[in-house]
């Protein structure tokens, strides 16, 4: 299915037993095919606590064309509720680098690392990015590598009240955006200096799924998610050890994730979103700050984030829910991987996974 701005050429709808596939991340292989793997849900039940694990499929024609499904991680093999929200990266050695969040429960959700020196076919047993047991929300294709060396996670923390770590009463959803680290090619990690919660007092979201882009002056930029209609952002000028206070960007957007990265030409950021604010009562922005994710836009900037093109329809279907993307950049193309789910037809916004190839040129 061709479109304005490069083709579809993949996608996973719910199946039986299979109620979502979502949250996707690209790794270049070694022999020239592309490894992407996501959060495939399996049993009845879509909501993020519910049964998922972390399957995968190859394309050796530049991601044209997608091979069949191969289960990396079941949640069995971590004794977990689930496992999901994957990113991928080289490491150091060669290896590749499989991080995901394993959730035990309200009070214990973290991200961890395994590592394959076979090219994905299998991989090491997971080790903790997040030393610290509770609960830190990680997005998907969130995981950056900056010039350094130094792997960065930017990470949202959400308190647990109460007594009982399956009373989900007691969840706080006002996330606090943290950030770990980690210089030994993680083997080892520390936590940033500087922990931030919103600076304002009418936020029921709080600083949620946070993400990070590093600038070409090594200066760090992380954005993160609110319910106040605009994406908020943070610096740092020490590779991530302590941060700004965070301060409202030029990103309006409802409750949903913002994507940025880096064209290969090395010069100019691509951003993908959802370009629609919400304003209203405590009430309304409660009940549809997870909402509005329509259409699904991006613009480009040339100068570090300061200043951003045009913004240009990606996907504008009024009944679908377009976020979570992963954006991987090829000699001649960029794919981007995101939910695309049609409620009436789906069940749910974050159901269905969709790949979207899109000519470099057409960008521009």
């Amino acid at each position: 299915m061709a479109t304005e701005y490069g083709a579809i050429v993949l996608e996973l709808p719910p199946g039986e037993k299979n109620p979502r596939n979502s949250e996707g991340a690209f790794l270049d292989l070694n022999d020239g095919s592309l490894l992407f793997a996501y959060s495939r849900f399996i049993g009845e039940n879509t909501d993020d606590t519910a049964r998922a694990c972390i399957a995968s499929r190859v394309s050796h024609d530049g991601g044209w064309t997608w091979g069949e499904d191969r289960i990396l991680v079941d949640p069995e093999d971590d004794r977990a509720v689930n496992v999901m929200s994957v990113s991928l990266l080289r490491m150091e050695n060669g290896d590749v680098g499989l991080f995901y969040g394993i959730r035990h429960g309200w009070h214990d959700a973290r991200i961890h690392l395994r590592r394959s020196a076979d090219e994905g076919k299998s991989f090491s047993s997971p080790f903790p990015c997040i030393p610290s047991r509770g609960y830190y929300v990680v997005n998907n294709d969130r995981v950056v590598r900056l010039s350094s060396g130094r792997i960065i996670i930017p990470a949202a923390f959400h308190k647990m009240g109460g007594e009982s770590v399956s009373d989900y009463s007691q969840f706080d959803h006002r996330g606090v955006v943290c950030f770990f680290y980690s210089d030994d090619d993680g083997a080892t990690w520390s936590e940033s200096k500087t922990a931030h919660s919103f600076p304002g007092l009418h936020s029921l979201s709080g600083l949620q799924e946070p993400g990070i882009v590093e600038r070409s002056d090594g200066t760090l930029w992380a954005f993160c998610r609110t319910d106040m209609g605009r994406q908020y952002e943070l610096f740092s000028c020490d590779r991530g050890e302590s941060w700004t206070l965070p301060s409202p960007s030029l990103f309006t957007s409802p409750c949903s994730p913002l994507s940025i990265k880096r064209l290969p030409d090395g010069k100019t950021l691509l951003a993908v979103w959802n370009p629609v604010p919400f304003a209203g009562s405590h009430s309304e922005r409660r009940k549809k700050m997870y909402r509005g994710r329509t259409p699904l836009a991006f613009a480009l900037s040339r100068d570090e984030g300061s200043s951003w093109s045009d913004m240009r329809i990606l996907e504008g279907d009024d009944d679908r829910g377009y976020c979570y993307t992963a954006i991987h950049f090829l000699n001649d193309a960029v794919l981007l991987a995101y939910c695309a789910g049609k409620e009436a037809v789906d069940k749910d916004q974050l159901a269905r996974l969709r790949i979207r190839r899109i000519p470099l040129s057409d960008l521009q």
